[in-house]
């Protein structure tokens, strides 16, 4: 039986966005715990979690727009923006920390101009904090776009920034 759609309780959706949420939420919404995997799942379709998507999302899953909100703003994984073209995830674990990292993480946010869950202003770049990359061995670490590089330095980030420059 199809359920009736209430469209006035509805904000407008982009039809993009609209149909990636219908597709995700449908494929995995009578799993147990579905809520995070959607979220993931629009995440990997559109880059974010648009705020226009929330009422749909808890639509479908029978959850409330709170819930759904809540759990996007509890975990820093899910944007509620767009991401840059290339996404700089920075350690911040134990490791990395005593290795580093926070020398490494000034650096950064000085050289690009950005804090953490901030785009460059060419929209080339968003940082991120991560707590843990499993990289410990090779300590400060810094993931971009899946790609894993240790022992990172503030000198080896602006060789690789000069090289990945847009």
């Amino acid at each position: 039986m199809k359920r009736a759609v209430n469209s006035a309780a509805m904000p407008n959706i982009p039809d993009h966005v609209r149909d990636v949420v219908l597709e995700v939420t449908g494929r995995l919404k009578d799993t147990p715990g579905a809520l995070l995997p959607v979220l993931h799942g629009v995440q990997a379709a559109l880059g974010y979690v648009p705020e226009q998507a929330v009422p749909l999302i808890a639509r479908e899953m029978n959850l409330s727009r709170a819930d759904v909100h809540g759990v996007i703003s509890f975990y820093h994984f899910f944007r509620q923006q767009p991401a840059g073209r290339h996404v700089i995830y920075l350690c911040r674990a134990e490791s990395c920390q005593a290795m580093g990292a926070a020398t490494l993480e000034h650096h950064v946010k000085q050289r690009l101009g950005v804090d953490f869950h901030e785009t460059t202003a060419d929209g080339s770049y968003t940082l991120e904090p991560v707590y843990c990359l499993g990289n410990c061995a090779c300590s400060p670490a810094m993931m971009v776009d899946g790609d894993l590089q240790g022992r990172m330095t503030p000198e080896r980030f602006d060789a690789w920034l000069k090289t990945e420059a847009p």
